[in-house]
């Protein structure tokens, strides 16, 4: 790692967020492309400054090496998507949210039903690419914008990942500020319940104002469903089975492909037949359903691994830019600038919440926003008089809920791939994302949930 003047750290990051901002603002690019260009003038820059080029190259490799497991369990939730469609799980959620969801207000049944499902799996990416899928198709059928539908799926599984005792970022915050991980939940509820009791109002009026529900139509489109795809209570099983080994604490990989192996069972079982050739190609290429009607077959086919490929790619892009800027020391360095204008507590929380946004929107992930960022603050935390709970706090408001937030983050990239709606467009509407890091500032400069120790 070379020794960068604070001037050139800023520059680099100055010129990575022009190049993303404009190219996907003002063209409309795909996030592929800005974050390539980024890549090479970060490599030009470091053979500027004379590193060697086996070290940038070293540092690309550690960086897209961090990101191994994201992508398996972007691979594993595309084929978990495929087989849940076949085996009828998802389709099953999709009819009984019918019965169980208000129409009126699908909108704010979808934010608590999903934030109840992230709480008892303590995944954000679980809970998306299960029920959310469901309120998603649901919300097509009602006629409701999908970019709505989409944000209230995104706050509600960010409301369990923040809340939730098995969450992994949940418990990392704890584990880097050295606080009790319970301590550290009772503490984010000062932030949680009244972002999400904002966040709830907001989708009342949202969802009661902006959309055009079509009762008649429900009807037909449920038939329609169950037409073409399974729709049986013993089609929940893989769910179930899911729900379970998250609460057992399991690792994210071992539960997926449980949840896939007890998904494929599951339909050999209700549609009797075995037939190898057809799931080794729905595995790559998705669930088929055949459907006659349109608007069914676009909810029905989803997911295989060629799904994922899309976000995989720019996952391995979004890495190598962050192994780049690692080498180069660039945000070591601006962390160590910003420390300095640290004198009061708005400005120590103010500074955290927008370190971890800006280790976020350049390096793209969400785990290191926490590390880097902890790390660099616990010290001043410290001698100002505060505890661990107090920096666990503000690291999960202001660093994870970001990531949903950037197109080529890992958990938007992950987000938009499931869900089919791109970042930009649902970005207004994940109320809980962007409430959390306001609440937290606005905590910090009035002291309330701040009490120094004595």
């Amino acid at each position: 790692m070379i020794k960068l003047r604070g001037w050139e750290a800023l520059l680099i990051i100055g010129m990575i967020l022009s190049v993303i901002g404009v190219s996907l603002i003002h063209f409309a690019a795909h996030p592929h492309v800005p974050i390539f260009i980024v890549i090479i003038l970060i490599i030009g820059y470091g053979l500027l400054k004379r590193v060697p080029w086996p070290a940038l190259e070293e540092g690309m490799i550690k960086g897209v090496k961090s990101g191994i497991v994201p992508i398996m369990i972007f691979m594993l939730i595309g084929v978990l998507i495929a087989v849940w469609m076949a085996s009828g799980t998802i389709p099953t959620l999709i009819a009984y949210s019918f019965q169980i969801v208000s129409t009126d207000y699908f909108l704010p049944s979808a934010f608590i039903a999903t934030a109840i499902m992230g709480i008892s799996v303590g995944s954000a990416f679980t809970t998306v690419s299960t029920i959310g899928v469901a309120f998603m198709a649901v919300g097509t059928i009602l006629g409701i914008p999908m970019a709505m539908v989409a944000g209230a799926v995104i706050s509600g599984s960010l409301v369990g990942d923040k809340l939730s005792p098995l969450s992994d970022t949940t418990n990392l915050a704890s584990s880097v500020a050295k606080t009790d991980l319970f301590e550290h939940i009772r503490h984010m509820l000062w932030v949680g319940i009244p972002a999400f009791a904002i966040s709830l109002i907001l989708f009342i009026i949202i969802g009661r104002t902006n959309t055009t529900v079509n009762p008649e139509s429900m009807e037909e489109m449920l038939t329609s469903l169950q037409e073409a795809a399974i729709v049986h209570p013993f089609a929940l099983l893989p769910a179930v089975c899911i729900i379970v080994m998250a609460i057992m604490k399991k690792s994210a990989i071992p539960t997926m492909i449980l949840g896939i192996v007890v998904g494929i069972a599951t339909s050999i079982i209700l549609r009797g037949d075995i037939m190898i050739a057809d799931w080794m190609n729905l595995i790559q290429n998705g669930y088929m359903s055949g459907a006659a009607n349109e608007e069914i077959a676009n909810i029905l086919d989803r997911g295989g691994i060629q799904s994922m490929m899309w976000a995989v790619s720019l996952l391995l892009l979004t890495l190598s830019m962050g192994g780049l800027l690692s080498v180069l020391g660039v945000i070591e360095n601006l962390i160590q600038s910003i420390q300095g204008a640290v004198k009061t507590t708005g400005r120590l929380v103010l500074s955290t919440v927008f370190t971890g946004i800006g280790i976020n929107a350049s390096l793209g992930e969400q785990y290191m926003s926490i590390i880097l960022t902890g790390e660099a603050f616990e010290k001043r935390y410290k001698e100002m008089g505060f505890s661990g709970k107090h920096l666990s706090k503000v690291l999960e408001s202001g660093g994870t809920v970001i990531n949903p937030l950037l197109p080529y983050g890992v958990s938007g990239v992950f987000m938009s791939s499931v869900l089919g709606v791109p970042v930009l467009s649902y970005l207004p509407f994940a109320l809980f994302c962007l409430l959390c890091p306001l609440i937290t500032i606005v905590y910090g400069f009035t002291g309330v949930s701040f009490s120094k120790n004595k």
